[in-house]
């Protein structure tokens, strides 16, 4: 079975091009303002309306209220809905019922004792997200370069589809997989130039990596 690749925080349409032609599974569009991979939703919907079809365009939000989340749908053709926050299960269970389509909840881990919430989502998010759980004091809820110990989902199994994210790197994603099992992988820092660039040259060496 091929890995499915997702690059998160495009910002430009020559990032969605690079993605396409790398042979991503998905690209993510990332929505809170206090990231450095920030889009707007109205430049937002150019990249989503470029983006050729089968490659599944995901927007990453943070806590995000309905008002915040009809502004974006209202502006943008998306696939999939990324919660990053502190969204609640039942949170859950009403975004993936208001609007319709599937949802991803990341849930981050440091320690055998973050593993509990993972089974909390189980029923329902369409899809897990396994991150590193960001450091104390950290800005950003995710994108931070940072791995968790890939050891404590080593072998684990979900009745959901799950992805692996956390500080990858075409360097690393390979040892990833073999230690996690991992058949979907998220990658945002690890394929940029600087904070927000993604470099088409690391786009198409983390998906070669990830799909050897």
């Amino acid at each position: 079975m091929t890995t499915r690749v997702k690059i998160c925080g495009l910002t430009r349409p020559e990032d969605v091009e690079a993605c396409h032609a790398a042979g991503a599974a998905y690209v993510g569009l990332n929505f809170f303002a206090r990231s450095p991979r920030y889009i707007a939703p109205r430049a937002a919907r150019e990249l989503a309306l470029a983006a050729p079809v089968g490659l599944a365009k995901v927007a990453l939000t943070v806590d995000a209220t309905d008002p915040e989340l009809d502004e974006i749908l209202d502006h943008v053709p998306l696939d999939m809905l990324q919660l990053h926050g502190r969204e609640s299960p039942a949170r859950v269970a009403e975004v993936r019922a208001r609007y319709g389509l599937p949802v991803m909840k990341a849930v981050g881990l440091s320690g055998a004792e973050d593993l509990a919430a993972l089974g909390a989502y189980e029923d329902e998010a369409d899809q897990i997200l396994v991150d590193a759980k960001p450091p104390r004091g950290a800005q950003l809820p995710g994108g931070n370069g940072i791995a968790f110990d890939w050891r404590l989902i080593a072998d684990r199994t979900w009745k959901r589809p799950w992805m692996l994210a956390g500080g990858l790197t075409p360097a690393n994603v390979a040892q990833a997989l073999r230690l996690t099992g991992a058949r979907q992988v998220d990658v945002a820092s690890g394929v940029e130039s600087a904070p927000g660039v993604k470099d088409a040259g690391l786009i198409r060496a983390f998906v070669t990596a990830a799909r050897r």
